[in-house]
């Protein structure tokens, strides 16, 4: 039934054709992901909480931690150990009104240590240095021809591996 009702028919003379109904009109990825986010928080999964995070924690704890994992109606939030996790302990009542307040079904929190893993910003320092000594720079180590197939590859593979990247892989697979 819902395949008839998609089709639609063409006069050709005395001959009715059925011909498929036009595909609707593209949408916006701007318009898409707006729907993505609005379902996120209507269904409480974690990418919404994460988002609202900043805005629920306030500025001087949310840098400190983050929500870890959401099962119904309980969150599980991490923070590093000590003053930290103390501060959410004892903001407990405030972390659950503003949940409720943005809209999250959150009745119960709990707390565990995390250790953040900092991560440089991109294009800092450290990237910029690890990059400047990857071996598949050839502008940096020049090149040279791999031994084993014999295609001109960046020397600095030669000295690491002693052939090509795409030799090193062949061979580890």
């Amino acid at each position: 039934m819902a395949r008839a009702s998609r089709q639609q028919t063409r006069q050709l003379g005395a001959v009715a054709l059925l011909v498929a109904a036009p595909p609707p009109a593209a949408t916006a990825i701007g318009v898409c992901l707006h729907t993505l986010e609005k379902g996120w928080a209507r269904d409480g999964h974690l990418a919404a909480l994460w988002q609202a995070w900043p805005r629920i924690a306030g500025a001087q704890l949310a840098p400190h931690c983050r929500p870890l994992r959401l099962s119904g109606a309980r969150l599980v939030v991490g923070a590093a150990p000590g003053p930290w996790l103390q501060a959410l302990q004892y903001n407990r009542p405030q972390l659950l009104g503003s949940l409720k307040a943005a809209g999250f079904a959150v009745r119960d929190l709990r707390f565990e240590q995390a250790y953040p893993v900092a991560q440089p910003p991109p294009g800092s320092e450290t990237e910029s240095a690890a990059w400047a000594r990857h071996p598949s720079r050839s502008d940096v180590h020049g090149v040279t021809e791999c031994p084993r197939c014999r295609i001109p590859a960046p020397a600095g593979e030669m000295a690491r591996w002693g052939c090509c990247s795409l030799c090193l892989r062949q061979q580890l697979s």
